[in-house]
């Protein structure tokens, strides 16, 4: 039996107090990703701010899976990108999750990174790539980018397989969406040396919640100025969410927006009430709602 009994809450004991405390589960993302670090870092600062809060931050392969984690009542809160939101909602990933949000936090870049030694230049040159984890958004956008070209070998490696696999030169390419710098591919920049394929000659085929963006300078070394498919990522959850927990959740988001950046971001941030209500098709919780209502005044 599901926990919807509980809200899709769990309740513990708070430590000395007898009072109950309430498990607050955060769908994130894979090791040495943007969703683990914003993750681990919005926990803290919500457990911070709420001390009868327990926030839990959970791994997964990306917005695919905590898709299905929230349907199914395993996680609160789950970092989703826009487009797998949609289809989530229009029932496209299986039976239709129905989704809220507690606001829109930030841009996802689809990296599609090569060897800085590699001869590859353009999309088009590619014979191998890993398109991402299975159950992540990452890999709903690779078989977009891949659906019409047959002669490119495609695997579902996760993050740090992609990553071994491209140093040991295993495969071509690979396609990452996150923030800028990612951790894991910063570290790869700084071991072996990367570049970023272009991919504004695609960009039509992604969802109307996309944009063409410049990869800003800073990122990696030779990647500024590369324009790539831009995605926003959405804070979901559900409607079982009670509201005082949404409304905790948006005043962290506002107030303590500088604590939730990774340290070296680049990336674009929607941290501020005006843009992290801008969730598309995608609810606002009503909790949220009036959270945002209060603090714009």
């Amino acid at each position: 039996m599901r926990r919807r009994a509980f809200l899709g809450l769990g309740l513990l004991a708070a430590c000395g107090r007898g009072e109950p405390v309430r498990e607050l589960r955060i769908a994130s993302g894979e090791p040495g990703g943007f969703y683990t670090a914003f993750g681990r870092l919005l926990a803290a600062e919500i457990a911070a701010a709420e001390p009868d809060v327990h926030p839990v931050v959970l791994p997964s392969q990306g917005s695919v899976e905590n898709l299905e984690m929230l349907r199914d009542g395993r996680a609160d809160l789950g970092m989703v990108l826009a487009d797998a939101a949609h289809a989530a909602l229009a029932g496209e990933l299986g039976p239709p999750v129905d989704l809220r949000a507690v606001g829109r936090v930030y841009e996802n870049y689809t990296q599609l990174v090569v060897r800085a030694d590699s001869p590859v230049r353009e999309l088009g040159e590619l014979r191998s790539v890993s398109i991402g984890a299975p159950r992540s958004g990452t890999a709903l956008m690779g078989a977009r980018l891949f659906a019409d070209r047959p002669q490119v070998r495609t695997k579902a490696l996760e993050l740090v397989a992609a990553v071994e696999a491209l140093e040991q030169r295993r495969i071509e390419a690979f396609l990452w969406s996150g923030g800028l710098p990612t951790p894991l591919l910063k570290t790869l920049d700084d071991r072996i040396g990367i570049r970023l394929l272009p991919l504004d000659a695609v960009a039509a085929r992604c969802t109307p919640v996309c944009d063409q963006v410049p990869v800003p300078a800073g990122a990696y070394r030779h990647a500024a100025g590369v324009s790539t498919i831009g995605v926003p990522n959405v804070l979901a959850c559900t409607p079982h969410l009670p509201d005082d927990l949404a409304a905790a959740v948006v005043r962290v988001l506002v107030r303590r927006a500088p604590f939730l950046v990774p340290r070296e971001t680049v990336g674009t941030q929607f941290l501020d009430v005006r843009n992290l209500i801008g969730t598309g098709e995608v609810p606002l919780h009503p909790g949220a709602t009036t959270a945002y209502r209060d603090l714009h005044g």
